[in-house]
């Protein structure tokens, strides 16, 4: 990495962090142990649910929470277009058919009055993306799914920390799912957490995520499915009573998660220190639409995201990014449309213009770089640049 680069993310990981990895390892347990239960109470906790399930990615924890509730082939689920892959692949893992609605303008989630639109016989749930973090709609999304008694599966893998009407991230659903790769508010390294209040479903999840093994029957949930020689054996290990996955956290990844979460109201104070820098430098500027957050949220801002003005084109935004790029600052266009993604136009027959809210917005999105070490100078610098570049744009046209 040149000196002066300034990337698009950065972990923010201090000793804490690495005093709890050095003691899971040290401790003889790298698997099934006290680190992922601490962890999985902690975020389940801060999402106000009685339950926490840790894995190895937010992508296993939505996969495994449709699996919980029956949701499978011959099936249609609502969700967004405008989102990372994995929220609509979920779907398309457990069998069953994604269906898109477009999205709001303003907030860039889905347009709730859409969503109640797609509802038919075949809606077995709806997986509401929390885009770039942005919590709003969450309530209207589980009052539409509470009338036609479908679940909501909260994707809120991009917004651990954010409150929106007085009710934290993953406490919107049936049950909701947290991701923590390195970009993330925290991160495990990889891994994901499933929270919810319906203990039978986190059971399920439980024992799927370990290779189908029982669900224990007393309060130990961990002790009974360790292997021969960890603890007092059961025989459990080697049973198996449905079909069942390897996507369990590690100790290691737990741990380092634990000292995340000791330390995440710190993190989100930084990070909403940059944000309101970014919207301090930028929020004038008439060519940038910037995020908006509806009165009633309080943001952990995962990425910071920009529009360019309607009037621009993709190939307008894409030559910013590359320049961006040239002068060492991290930036890439998010997200990419996912019904325009190959695999989806050649399974579905989506075509552009399916979803025209989504298509416009997603040629003009750039993120910025985000991250809580990043200083005053280098906002301003990428600022600076973005500006600069965003005239040469002006220029061309006149």
């Amino acid at each position: 990495m040149p000196e002066s680069e300034i990337p698009l993310s950065r972990p923010d990981i201090t000793d804490l962090e690495e005093t709890m990895v050095l003691a899971a390892l040290r401790s003889g347990r790298l698997s099934i142990g006290p680190m992922v239960e601490q962890f999985e109470t902690l975020v389940a906790t801060r999402a106000g649910c009685r339950y926490g399930v840790a894995v190895n990615s937010g992508t296993s924890g939505l996969y495994l929470a449709l699996r919980a509730l029956n949701i499978g082939p011959g099936d249609e689920v609502i969700t967004t277009p405008f989102s990372f892959v994995a929220s609509a692949n979920c779907i398309l893992m457990a069998g069953a058919k994604p269906v898109f609605v477009d999205i709001d303008p303003v907030t860039l989630n889905m347009d709730p009055s859409q969503v109640e639109e797609a509802i038919t016989p075949r809606t077995k749930g709806i997986v509401a993306v929390e885009t770039f973090g942005n919590p709003a709609h969450m309530d209207t999304y589980a009052q539409i799914a509470a009338r036609y008694e479908i679940p909501v599966i909260e994707d809120c893998c991009e917004a651990l920390g954010t409150v929106y009407k007085g009710r934290p991230a993953g406490h919107f659903g049936r049950v909701g799912v947290f991701g923590f790769y390195p970009n993330k508010q925290i991160t495990t390294g990889e891994g994901g957490l499933i929270v919810t209040d319906d203990q039978r479903l986190a059971e399920l999840c439980r024992s799927m995520r370990n290779q189908g093994r029982p669900i224990p029957s007393s309060s130990a949930t961990l002790s009974a499915l360790e292997p021969p020689g960890s603890a007092p054996s059961t025989g459990s290990w080697l049973r198996h009573e449905r079909l069942g996955y390897n996507f369990r956290l590690a100790e290691i990844n737990a741990a380092l998660g634990v000292a995340q979460m000791k330390r995440l109201d710190d993190i989100l104070e930084r990070r909403q220190s940059v944000a309101h820098a970014y919207l301090d430098r930028l929020g004038g500027n008439p060519h940038l639409v910037m995020p908006t957050i509806l009165d009633g949220t309080s943001m952990s801002w995962f990425v910071f995201v920009v529009r360019l003005a309607p009037s621009y084109t993709g190939e307008e935004r894409d030559r910013i990014v590359r320049g961006l790029r040239r002068q060492d600052i991290g930036s890439v266009d998010y997200f990419p449309c996912i019904h325009l993604l190959p695999f989806y136009q050649e399974q579905f027959g989506y075509r552009p213009g399916m979803y025209p809210i989504a298509e416009s917005v997603s040629q003009r999105t750039l993120a910025l770089p985000f991250f809580n070490t990043i200083s005053t100078r280098e906002i301003d610098l990428v600022c600076q640049a973005l500006e600069m570049l965003i005239g040469q744009e002006n220029l061309t046209r006149a």
